[in-house]
């Protein structure tokens, strides 16, 4: 780590994990080589005004459209009150509590052109979700949509850090809003940008916390900026003319990095959805001629209506990340619209989007290759690296890697230099990764080992079926059996004569030994907002 920090308050930087149980890092790419001082909110923003697209749009939503000029403004009024009004030293920690709107990202931004570093999160968590995270972050201020202000209040009596919350008004009329518009009529437009060191953190994203108690992940300035170049630059490959949109919450690093970074980075526009679900995201990428497009692989399954296909008519590029995406979704997407989906693995530790594969180099059934600047390969029981086709953990170094906030979790995630995901995977000899599951999806039964995913991508080739999970189900003589829940098209009943149908289905599509050997019909899965199967709550 470089010693010009700029930050102030080291609570942060004192909890990085020791240099020895952090992953090896890579920078290999040219534009990986980054300077020691990097603010990534000035490259991001600042930057643009210098490149002149100051008049250009670029951050939308239904009741607002600000310029890179206007956006740049706000943040630097907000920058101010952070510092001005709220006493902010550099290095301490803002929590971010709102949907996806314009307010929300310049409040983003601002934290990061102050020194700060961001805590966001999700909008839907309530005050005791609220309060571990600010507390194993000891947040001390927090920026707060006034509509989202009840859990967020409650969860302050319960801890000591957070001393002020400022609420705005997600409408961005700074003359008719709340606390923080009020304080940031009477600042300046302009802001001395903290020259923060490359390595200096910038954002403590948390886990969802769906397993246990939810893990603060930290990511550098320098991080973001290798998010923008390798998923940005290197995949997606935006043009300024680009109109982004999507449904993962800005708090979701997935959402951070193709609804605000990636689309300030590219110089293109950004339109935000408060409350994406799939018919909104389907009238918004309509509305605003939206040529790239980002959600979970849930969400484009309930986009998939004929009546929806004549809105996706702007859209060149969409991406699915956040849960695997079955093979049988990536065709029918094809068929409706004519793209092929970019499908991406990824994960909070390492940011974004590290295996993934676009155009001519997609493969069927493949997630794809790692991207330039990152390296993958399988791992066996012994920690080294399996041959080709034999499924393992998969590992991952580049310029991104874990580094849990305080929490002795760094030990299993990092094993010699490499970052274990937590997916089960195998390579071929061209270096693709087929995704088998998340180690805790894998189903033993009888002494075979079943992928919960694979299972799943046969159901839903069968017309009846919309969505469904598939777990492990104990069983007294085969100790645990492959279950399915599944939840059926319009008004299609289940029955005991489609259950057979089902299994049989099953059969013929993969190894027999594979089908589900329990099938139970239900009305929804269970997710966490970020489009996740909750299969936890399902082998519960």
């Amino acid at each position: 780590m470089t010693n010009n920090t700029a930050h102030i308050d080291t609570f942060a930087r004192d909890a990085l994990p020791p240099t020895a149980q952090q992953a090896e890092y890579l920078f290999d790419l040219d534009a990986l080589q980054f300077p020691e001082q990097l603010n990534c909110a000035v490259e991001l923003l600042d930057n643009k005004i210098e490149r002149g697209l100051g008049d250009k749009i670029a951050i939308q939503s239904a009741e607002t459209k600000w310029t890179y000029q206007q956006l740049l403004d706000n943040a630097n009024r907000i920058a101010h009150v952070l510092c001005d009004d709220l006493g902010l030293v550099t290095g301490n920690r803002v929590l971010l509590r709102a949907p996806n709107n314009p307010m929300m990202a310049a409040c983003w931004l601002a934290v990061v052109k102050a020194g700060g570093i961001v805590v966001a999160t999700m909008p839907l968590l309530r005050a005791r979700d609220l309060q571990p995270i600010i507390n194993k972050a000891e947040v001390e201020f927090a920026l707060c949509d006034e509509r989202l202000k009840d859990e967020l209040l409650e969860a302050q009596k319960l801890c000591s850090h957070l001393k002020t919350i400022y609420l705005f008004d997600a409408s961005a009329n700074i003359e008719a809003g709340t606390e923080l518009e009020k304080r940031m009529l009477s600042k300046a437009s302009t802001f001395p940008n903290v020259k923060t060191a490359s390595d200096d953190i910038v954002l403590i994203a948390f886990t969802s916390g769906t397993t246990g108690q939810p893990k603060g992940t930290l990511h550098f300035h320098r991080d973001v900026m290798a998010m923008c170049v390798c998923v940005g630059d290197e995949l997606i490959k935006p043009a300024p003319d680009d109109v982004f949109i999507g449904s993962p919450p800005l708090a979701f690093t997935f959402g951070l990095g193709m609804s605000l970074a990636l689309p300030l980075h590219a110089g293109a526009t950004t339109t935000l959805v408060e409350m994406p679900s799939p018919d909104n995201l389907s009238q918004a990428i309509e509305e605003f001629g939206a040529t790239i497009c980002a959600t979970a692989p849930t969400a484009y399954r309930a986009m998939m209506t004929e009546a929806n296909k004549t809105k996706f008519a702007s859209l060149k590029k969409t991406v699915s990340a956040g849960e695997h995406l079955p093979l049988p979704t990536y065709l029918e997407w094809q068929k409706l619209t004519g793209i092929k989906m970019i499908d991406g693995l990824g994960a909070t530790e390492m940011l974004h989007i590290f295996i993934s594969a676009t155009d001519d180099d997609i493969r069927h059934g493949a997630t794809g290759k790692a991207l330039p600047g990152y390296e993958c390969c399988v791992l066996g029981d012994d920690d080294l690296p399996l041959p080709p086709d034999e499924n393992g953990r998969l590992a991952v170094k580049g310029p991104t890697a874990c580094k849990y906030l305080a929490d002795e979790r760094q030990l299993k995630y990092v094993i010699n230099g490499w970052n274990l995901t937590g997916d089960i995977c195998y390579m071929d000899v061209d270096g693709y990764v087929f995704y088998q599951g998340r180690a805790d999806d894998m189903i033993i039964s009888s002494g075979y080992n079943i992928s919960g995913p694979e299972v799943e991508a046969a159901l839903l080739s069968h017309d009846t079926v919309a969505e469904c999970a598939v777990v492990a189900s104990a069983d007294k003589d085969r100790g645990t059996i492959v279950k399915a829940f599944v939840v059926l098209r319009g008004t299609i009943n289940g029955s005991e004569k489609l259950i057979t149908d089902l299994q049989d289905f099953v059969k013929e599509s993969i190894a027999p030994y594979k089908y589900p050997r329990a099938i139970e019909f239900v009305e929804s899965l269970p997710k966490t907002q970020t489009g996740k199967l909750q299969r936890h709550k399902l082998r519960d």
